[in-house]
């Protein structure tokens, strides 16, 4: 079996976030919709790190994480791409920021028919092209 962790790799990490975000927001989301793809791929953290003084540190993704931006439009439409593909994402709808933990996130989500989700940001691991033809129309966040 390939190590999925050595380059080149074959498949790609990506966040997109929308484009009318605070900061704030767009960092929030990111690191949340990240923890999504590490738990559904926990085979691509890499191993504990350690300093020249033996102190331990936790260990992180192996590969690279790339982040995009887009309009609404194009975060619901990498959506839809998605969804058709049958590729696995992790979501942040807006509804979420009113929230306070993770079973009430739940429960907005819950709540939105799929083709109505007030996306703000979504999450894949996929093989390259894949994730290259799911984001078309999104920019590499500045």
């Amino acid at each position: 079996m390939d190590d999925l962790l050595t380059p080149p790799f074959d498949t790609k990490i990506a966040v997109v976030v929308r484009d009318d975000l605070e900061v704030w927001q767009r960092l929030n989301v990111t690191a949340f919709l990240i923890s999504g793809v590490t738990a559904a791929h926990p085979e691509l953290v890499g191993q504990p790190y350690a300093d020249a003084a033996g102190r331990s540190y936790l260990p992180l993704l192996g590969m690279p994480v790339l982040i995009f931006e887009g309009s609404p439009a194009a975060v619901a439409t990498a959506h839809e791409r998605a969804v058709r593909r049958g590729t696995p994402l992790a979501i942040y709808t807006k509804d979420m920021f009113s929230t306070g933990h993770d079973a009430a996130n739940r429960a907005v989500v819950a709540t939105a028919p799929a083709d109505s989700l007030d996306l703000v940001g979504l999450a894949l691991h996929a093989p390259k092209n894949a994730v290259d033809r799911i984001l078309k129309g999104t920019r590499l966040h500045p």
